[in-house]
């Protein structure tokens, strides 16, 4: 979401880190597991701290809470997600946010 934030493609980091954006893509999805020294890298390139890529302690207090993180990290899996994440805290209406979610869940529920 860092990365999506400061407007950096995937192939923008991987050359600033020395690797494909596939392996990039891989390591947003957690399909590889990313070293200590490449989680610095990444760190480094993105200005964030290593620890910023961790929950904070006492953070996961119930299923509830752990299926939100999964669910966000879900959304932040694919484009189009990254899209609507980045996307709505900057709709100003708090009735169209609110819309905007029941449209999405109505449409979740159909799938």
């Amino acid at each position: 979401m860092r990365r999506a934030a400061l407007g950096l493609s995937q192939a923008a980091l991987g050359e600033r880190l020395g690797v494909s954006f596939q392996q990039v893509q891989k390591y947003e999805q957690g399909a590889n597991r990313v070293s200590a020294s490449r989680l610095h890298a990444i760190s480094s390139v993105l200005g964030a701290s290593v620890s910023d890529f961790f929950p904070k302690a006492g953070v996961v207090r119930s299923m509830h809470d752990l299926d939100e993180m999964i669910s966000l990290r879900l959304l932040s899996a694919s484009a189009e997600g990254r899209a609507v994440a980045c996307g709505f805290p900057l709709i100003a209406s708090r009735e169209v946010r609110q819309a905007v979610a029941r449209i999405i869940q109505g449409l979740a529920e159909r799938v």
